[in-house]
């Protein structure tokens, strides 16, 4: 077991932050370096996220990263360089050997969460493995996802809730789905930005409602979540990816301190 699975339901949640994707190293290091300044000062286990390569993408034309080794060096740099851990997704079989040698946890894309063979082979590279709850699946149905990783000799393994389809161009988060999965044993984490995309737009580049992060997210602590997963960038209107539904990251340290108070009021009132 990881760190993150002993601090889970402990006194406050963990976070996975960063961007979207991975667009050069400056802006990677300034992100986590501002990230870390926040969460140390907040006493939050902190991992940095990022997708070193983005496959899922609406368009030919999308942008989907500076390439693989490239944007992995980078992943690995920072977290040699602060001493944190770092997470990137991986979305075919032979992708979870290379990455796995550049960060600390391989993170299963949604649409991808039922892929036996990705499951199997993220597992056996020993690292914890971060599965995300598909658009298209009930809570119930993740303990199968997650079976198939101890299955190949890996508990190590965490669920994220990132909301379920509601109609064609909009998702929902039913919150009781976090404890449901909270009983599987496995620490949960609660998406929140991608949680608030507006998939499949008429333009072909995904919508989003950020303005209900802060929302999402003291909902989320408010019922037990484990971790919170929030992309951010400085300048979310020219990031290359999912900028529509980031947090600014100047709003970031703002809205951790109003979840910590959330959570801090959770735990005083179990303990009266």
């Amino acid at each position: 077991m990881n760190k993150l699975h002993e601090l889970a339901g402990k006194r406050q949640f963990f976070l996975l932050a960063g961007p979207c994707v991975i667009e050069g190293e400056d802006m990677a290091m300034h992100i986590a370096e501002r990230i870390l300044t926040i969460t140390q000062r907040l006493d939050l286990p902190y991992v940095f996220k990022g997708s070193y390569r983005k496959a899922n993408r609406s368009r030919t034309d999308s942008f989907t990263g500076i390439g693989d080794e490239r944007a992995l060096k980078i992943l690995r740099r920072v977290g040699e360089t602060f001493g944190i851990p770092t997470v990137t997704d991986i979305h075919e079989t032979h992708e979870a050997g290379q990455a796995a040698g550049y960060v600390d946890i391989l993170q299963i894309p949604a649409f991808l969460c039922r892929q036996t063979d990705l499951l199997i082979a993220a597992a056996q590279t020993g690292k914890t493995v971060n599965i995300k709850k598909g658009q298209f699946l009930s809570p119930e149905s993740m303990q199968f996802a997650a079976q198939k990783v101890v299955d190949a000799g890996n508990r190590s393994v965490m669920l994220t809730e990132r909301g379920t389809t509601f109609g064609y161009a909009d998702l929902v988060v039913d919150f009781r789905g976090i404890p449901k999965m909270k009983a599987f044993g496995f620490p949960v984490i609660t998406d929140v930005t991608h949680s608030l995309q507006q998939p499949n737009q008429a333009t072909g580049v995904s919508g989003g409602l950020p303005s209900l992060i802060e929302t999402v997210a003291k909902a989320a602590v408010a019922v037990g979540t484990d971790g919170l997963f929030i992309e951010t960038h400085p300048e979310p209107s020219r990031a290359m990816s999912d900028g529509a539904n980031m947090l600014p990251l100047d709003l970031l340290e703002r809205l951790l301190t109003k979840l910590v108070r959330v959570r801090e009021a959770i735990r005083e009132e179990k303990e009266t």
